[in-house]
């Protein structure tokens, strides 16, 4: 019995490529905000087209890649058995290929439901629903017909995600079509803002947090040679997230037209999300204990504890942020937009970025990428890139809530709207430069795939090699 590494291959090189994709429009609409003139005029590019382009290919696309190709390749090692259907797999592959193409032809043109990260067209979200219900079947039937009686936790964040994203996508994109590029959805007014906040901050909740602390789960123990710091409490780390998570959204809409009661709600819940979000962090950087000077000498696992080192990070500015003082300076600013970033770069992108590393050489039969110091720079570009991005836009929305709320003896506003954006202008110029950075680190590490899969042995791999290192009673003492 052979594992199917084939359908692995193909996500693990797409996600290096839709996320040079997805940070090139990020740089460029970075850069649009700096000089608006970047626009050129032409409607397909100007900043309100490119912005659901640049959220759904670095979501989606670099993201999605990424979970596809990392959860088809840890179930087939922690149940030990092959995938259940070869074609069923390509299907999923190329289904969601088609998927992608499909948003960066329509967002560009302006067709779009106009909500956040569910932009995408009627017709579009109903080949999404196909190829979600394929790869869940992939999934699922692959773990039913395990060898071994015990299911990873790795495994459980990759279900609850796959399980949580198709019940938001279908419900938040409930629409009534009037044509192949419009259609309406059935609910309206604080119903639908209720409903797409669900939404949202559960796309955020299961599709970038979930999925990849099931990453996380895997190949941190993996690279760092040591079982889980605690078995025990991956288990309820687990479950009070996905308990909890799904109460946030009305965080999104404080001081709205939504009832009080439930922004208070989405409030509380925040806070309280604080307890299981620092208890995956803690376990994985505890997972380190022993191997601390393994960071020495192995970038990858920079990366995965820079990336759990963001991860805690943005679930403490997170919470914060939904405390309806806090968030009467934060709402609308840019420090929101460096709260995102702290989480969409530092955390998944980094831990991403880490287990492709890992993943990579395994799946050409090597025993390490290319280039090792390659990888390092890749790492200090990175990081250095996204603490001038984050740190930027926090200073930027601090002082931007600062001077909407500043007022002049006689109850005028002390700034204009245009003196806020004069000022604000050269913390753009600083984002652009991180952008760019870890754009940079992008292309280095599309070269070091490159040159690591150039010539590497893709026959399928025996299915002998150990779920993960050290025994599951191991992973349950630690």
């Amino acid at each position: 019995m052979t594992y199917n590494d084939k359908v692995v291959r193909q996500f693990a090189v797409a996600t290096v490529l839709w996320g040079i994709v997805g940070m090139l429009v990020g740089v460029l609409i970075a850069a649009q905000m700096w000089i608006p003139a970047l626009n050129f005029d032409v409607p397909w590019l100007s900043y309100g087209r490119l912005r659901p382009l640049h959220t759904n290919a670095v979501i989606f696309a670099f993201g999605g890649s990424a979970l596809f190709a990392t959860s088809l390749y840890v179930v087939q090692r922690t149940c030990h058995v092959r995938l259940i259907s070869d074609g069923l797999a390509a299907f999923v592959f190329w289904g969601w290929q088609l998927i992608i193409l499909c948003a960066a032809i329509t967002l560009p043109l302006g067709i779009t439901q106009s909500k956040e990260y569910a932009e995408l067209e009627w017709w579009i979200d109903i080949m999404i629903v196909v190829v979600w219900v394929a790869y869940a079947v992939l999934y699922f039937g692959t773990i039913i017909k395990r060898r071994v009686s015990h299911i990873y936790v790795a495994n459980w964040f990759y279900a609850a995600y796959i399980i949580t994203i198709a019940i938001l996508h279908i419900f938040n994109n409930l629409s009534i079509p009037v044509s192949f590029t419009k259609s309406y959805p059935i609910y309206s007014g604080a119903v639908d803002a209720m409903v797409q906040w669900w939404y949202g901050h559960n796309a955020v909740g299961f599709f970038l947090t979930a999925g990849f602390l099931g990453m996380m789960y895997y190949f941190v123990p993996k690279q760092a040679e040591r079982p889980i710091y605690s078995y025990r409490l991956s288990i309820v780390h687990f479950w009070a997230l996905i308990a909890i998570y799904m109460w946030a959204g009305p965080h999104h809409l404080h001081y709205t037209s939504l009832p009080d009661w439930l922004q208070s709600l989405g409030m509380v819940f925040s806070l309280i999300l604080l307890a299981p979000s620092w208890g995956g962090m803690i376990n994985g950087i505890m997972t380190l204990s022993g191997a601390w000077h393994k960071l020495r000498t192995d970038p990858i696992l920079k990366f995965m504890i820079v990336a759990l080192s963001f991860y805690g990070m943005s679930t403490f500015e997170g919470p914060m942020m939904s405390i309806k003082t806090v968030n009467a300076l934060s709402h609308y600013t840019d420090w929101t937009i460096g709260h995102v970033h702290s989480g969409a770069l530092g955390w998944v992108a980094m831990m991403t970025i880490g287990s492709l590393y890992c993943l990579i050489p395994r799946l050409v039969g090597k025993k390490a990428m290319y280039s090792t110091p390659a990888i390092d720079l890749h790492f200090w570009i990175s990081t250095i890139g996204v603490v001038l991005y984050i740190a930027s836009m926090w200073i930027a929305g601090v002082m931007q809530g600062l001077m909407w709320r500043a007022f002049n003896d006689d109850g005028t506003l002390t700034y204009s709207f245009i003196e806020t954006i004069a000022a604000t202008k050269p913390y753009y110029a600083i984002r652009l430069l991180g952008g760019l950075l870890f754009f940079s680190g992008m292309l280095v590490m599309a070269w070091n795939t490159w040159k690591t899969m150039k010539g590497g042995d893709t026959s399928e791999v025996k299915a002998a090699e150990p779920a993960y290192w050290g025994s599951e009673a191991e992973g349950a003492q630690a």
